[in-house]
């Protein structure tokens, strides 16, 4: 939905008339898209396909034709809400959840953060579980919860995974994860898609997702395998994000992902990809 998007299909336009100068005979590239939290597939379809200039009328454009298999089946999931509050601590408030990302046991003992009631509980399911991702949705909180459930845990159980760790140090933590030899991973959304994490047992969501495809996507690291269900736990924040966790939740087991629409005229790509043509070439 944004316009790294445009960016890809327009250069993918670029390689297909490339390649009908240099071998018109040969048949058009193939496009194979795969997605799983993808709707409506009729947007996504016409994105990925492309159009073709009318042959009659140059200036219409024609959509390619593009096959819809639309052939997996909803995941099994097996998603639950935690809020481990004591009762005294039951008016922790959004600002007072924020403050506790950046304080520590001071606050905590006077009943100032919601911390310290969850990062006992997170050390327990990390134990009780072979592989465990923890996903957050930022990079500070990434590796302040690594740090407190380690020093709680009096060993090194979990490490962060975040974008600005330098790509070797990721692969490493990945392996260890794989191997056994690390129980725990706290994760952004460098985790969601695209890497091999092998047999995670658990997900834990911390706060809302950013979206219900993004939530999918997180929950589904856990029994990636064939016919298994994903297991995930959701910690809401504070007592205001409870909502959100819920419905987010409810989504996430109807697969109600949201829509994907992609932008309309971008001028500002075309631009700069017209820009990027004629700097190697004449066009006309």
């Amino acid at each position: 939905a944004n316009k790294r998007g445009v960016h890809l299909f327009l250069s993918l336009e670029r390689l297909e008339s490339l390649r009908r100068k240099q071998n018109p005979a040969a048949s058009p590239l193939q496009r194979i898209g795969l997605s799983a939290t993808q709707r409506p597939l009729d947007e996504v379809a016409t994105l990925l396909g492309g159009a073709e200039s009318d042959p009659k009328r140059p200036e219409v454009l024609v959509p390619r034709p593009v096959t819809i298999v639309a052939a997996g089946r909803r995941k099994e999931l097996e998603i639950s809400i935690e809020m481990p509050l004591a009762p005294a601590r039951d008016s922790v408030t959004e600002e007072s959840s924020r403050t506790a990302e950046v304080v520590t046991r001071e606050d905590a003992t006077q009943g100032k953060s919601i911390w310290p009631a969850i990062h006992p509980r997170l050390v327990e399911l990390i134990r009780s579980h072979r592989s465990t991702m923890l996903f957050v949705n930022n990079r500070r909180l990434a590796e302040r919860l690594a740090a407190a459930i380690n020093e709680l845990a009096g060993e090194e159980i979990a490490l962060a995974h975040h974008g600005s760790i330098a790509k070797e140090t990721r692969r490493a933590i990945e392996e260890r994860l794989k191997e056994g030899t690390l129980p725990a991973i706290v994760a952004t959304s460098s985790l969601e898609l695209g890497i091999d994490m092998g047999a995670v047992e658990l997900v834990i969501q911390i706060e809302s997702p950013p979206s219900i495809a993004a939530g999918l996507q997180r929950i589904g690291r856990a029994g990636h395998q064939v016919g298994a269900a994903s297991k995930g736990i959701v910690f809401p924040k504070f007592r205001g994000d409870l909502l959100a966790c819920a419905a987010a939740s409810a989504r996430m087991m109807a697969g109600e992902v949201e829509e994907t629409r992609f932008p309309r005229n971008p001028l500002d790509v075309l631009a700069q990809q017209v820009v990027a043509m004629v700097a190697t070439s004449p066009m006309t």
